[in-house]
Parts: C-alpha cells; structure tokens; sequence
C-alpha cells in the first residue's frame, strides 16, 4: 500500500542524522501497535523486518506476522502506516507485508522475551526450541 500525504517534505534531502531521527520516531510509535495473537508489540515481536528512508523522504517498512494465517493481517499494514503517518511528515510511505519470512520465537528482543515470561509464566524461546529440537544452548 502506498500513501501520498500533503503535508510532506518539499525538494529536501535528508541527511543520515535525519533519517535515524525519523526511525526512532518510527520505532517509539510502533512500540504502542501490538500484536492480535500474542499481546507484545510488534517491536518486540521482531515482526519490524526493515525500515528504509530514502533522501527524499519516502519511508518503506517490511513487517511479518507470528503465523501467514493471521486473519487481520491487512489491519496490521493499515495500523503501522496510520502510526507512521502520524510519527512524521513522510512524502510517501509504504508498508510491506512479508508473509514468506517465517516468524519464530528467536526473533524476539530480549524485552520481549521478558515480557512473554511476565506476562505468560514461561520462555516461549526454550519451549519452541524443545519442540523443534535445538539445543538450548544455541538459543539463549
């Protein structure tokens, strides 16, 4: 999906400072989108796959999903790009939904791994390596 907003940045060039200003913008908004399924953001997730601003100001953002069957996927890709509509003036921004990326528990931060512990009172990590037969080790 691919937006064009008015308010935007005229014939300018962004620097790299500008652009890792805009993405943390980006980032701190997409912390308040959670996910439907397990309630994490989508941060913490590990479902923000990449963020690229080009010079101009057109932002491209490629998320995925904790399972390809997600049933509010196409709610997902509108939400981020309302939340990233409203953390800068982007020129245009468009939200790819990666569905060939399998998700898995490793893709966590370390926050949200946490958090899943709090929240869950178990390590979604050492239970999905159990079942797929990885050494602990090579998770932690």
């Amino acid at each position: 999906m691919l937006y064009k907003f008015s308010k935007c940045i005229e014939e300018k060039y962004m620097n790299e400072k500008e652009k890792g200003e805009w993405k943390k913008k980006i980032i701190q908004g997409l912390h308040e989108v959670y996910d439907p399924e397990i309630p994490i953001d989508i941060v913490n997730l590990g479902l923000i796959y990449q963020i690229d601003i080009s010079d101009d100001g057109d932002v491209y953002v490629r998320i995925g999903a904790t399972t390809p069957a997600c049933p509010v996927t196409e709610d997902l890709q509108y939400t981020v790009e309302q939340v990233i509509k409203e953390s800068i003036p982007a020129k245009s921004i468009r939200v790819e939904l990666d569905l060939d990326t399998e998700w898995t528990p490793l893709m966590m931060t370390e926050e949200g791994r946490k958090e899943f512990i709090r929240k869950f009172g178990y390590d979604i990590v050492k239970r999905w390596a159990e079942r797929m037969g990885i050494e602990e080790e090579k998770v932690t």
